[in-house]
C-alpha cells in the first residue's frame, strides 16, 4: 500500500510539474502598450548613445538609412527619409555657444535629421525618424526637440515584427537653448516583447528633428524556473522511488 501511494505521489508530482511547464508555453502574450513621457519609467537595461557611429560633427554626414548596435550589442536600424536640398543626417554634442545649444543637457550626443544652412528659421528634415529593432524589445524611448520651434505636439507609434500598430502616442513638447534637459521624453513600454518599430514625427512641417541617448528595454537572459522545476520534481520522485525499492 505504502509503495502504491508513493508511486502515485510520484506520477502526480511529474505530471503537475509538466502541466506548468506546458501551461507557460501556450499561455498567449498580454499586448498592452503603455505611452512614456519620463526616461526612468521605460526601465531600460540598455541604450544608443548616437556618439556610438563616431561621427560627432554636423560635417561628417551619416546615410539616411544605417544600422548600428546598441551598448548591449542589439541590433537596430534608423530610417530618416532623403528630402533634396536638405543636408543628411548627423550627429552633434549640444554645448553652450559657440556650441550648439538645445533644451537637451549639456554634453548630450544628438541624432539631428538634416536641414538646409543658411536660413532662419531653418529649412529642415520633419522625418519620419523610424528605429527599427532586430530583436523586439519591451519598452524604448528618447527625448525629442525640433529646431527653431518653441512648441510643437510630437507624436510616437509602435509596431510589432508583422507591422501591426501596437499603439500611437502625442503630446506637446517645447524647444530652446536653454540646456537645461527640458526636452520632451517620448517612449512606449509594454508587458510582452513585441515593440519592433518606432516611429517618431511631429506636427511642424519643414523643421529638423533631433533625438538624444535612445533608451531600452531589452528582453533579459531567458530564465528556466518552470523547466528547472519540472526536472526537479523529476529527478526528486525518481530519487524516492529508488531508495523505496532498496528497502522492500
Amino acid at each position: 500500500m505504502t509503495t502504491r501511494l508513493i508511486n502515485l505521489s510520484i506520477i502526480s508530482t511529474t505530471a503537475t510539474a509538466a502541466s506548468l511547464t506546458a501551461l507557460v508555453a501556450i499561455l498567449p502574450p498580454v499586448q498592452a502598450v503603455t505611452f512614456v513621457t519620463e526616461r526612468a519609467v521605460v526601465g531600460s537595461n540598455d541604450q544608443v548613445d548616437w556618439s556610438s557611429l563616431g561621427s560627432v560633427n554636423p560635417l561628417n554626414f551619416l546615410p539616411n538609412t544605417f544600422s548600428t548596435k546598441s551598448e548591449g550589442g542589439l541590433g537596430l536600424s534608423v530610417e530618416i527619409p532623403t528630402i533634396p536640398g536638405l543636408t543628411p543626417p548627423f550627429v552633434f554634442q549640444t554645448l553652450p555657444e559657440p556650441g550648439i545649444p538645445t533644451n537637451f543637457a549639456s554634453g548630450d550626443f544628438v541624432l539631428f535629421t538634416g536641414f538646409q544652412p543658411g536660413g532662419f528659421p531653418a529649412v529642415g528634415n520633419p522625418g519620419p525618424l523610424s528605429i527599427t529593432f532586430d530583436t523586439p524589445v519591451l519598452g524604448a524611448g528618447t527625448q525629442i526637440t525640433v529646431d527653431d520651434t518653441p512648441e510643437f505636439r510630437a507624436f510616437i507609434s509602435a509596431f510589432d515584427q508583422d507591422n501591426n500598430l501596437l499603439g500611437n502616442f502625442s503630446t506637446i513638447g517645447t524647444s530652446s537653448l536653454a540646456l537645461d534637459n527640458s526636452a520632451l521624453f517620448l517612449g512606449v513600454s509594454s508587458d510582452t516583447p513585441n515593440i519592433s518599430r518606432l516611429v517618431f514625427s511631429t506636427s511642424v512641417p519643414n523643421r529638423a528633428v533631433g533625438i538624444n541617448t535612445l533608451s531600452i528595454a531589452a528582453v533579459p537572459e531567458p530564465t528556466f524556473t518552470f523547466g528547472l522545476l519540472a526536472f526537479g520534481c523529476l529527478g526528486t520522485g525518481l530519487t524516492l522511488k529508488r531508495k523505496l525499492n532498496k528497502t522492500i
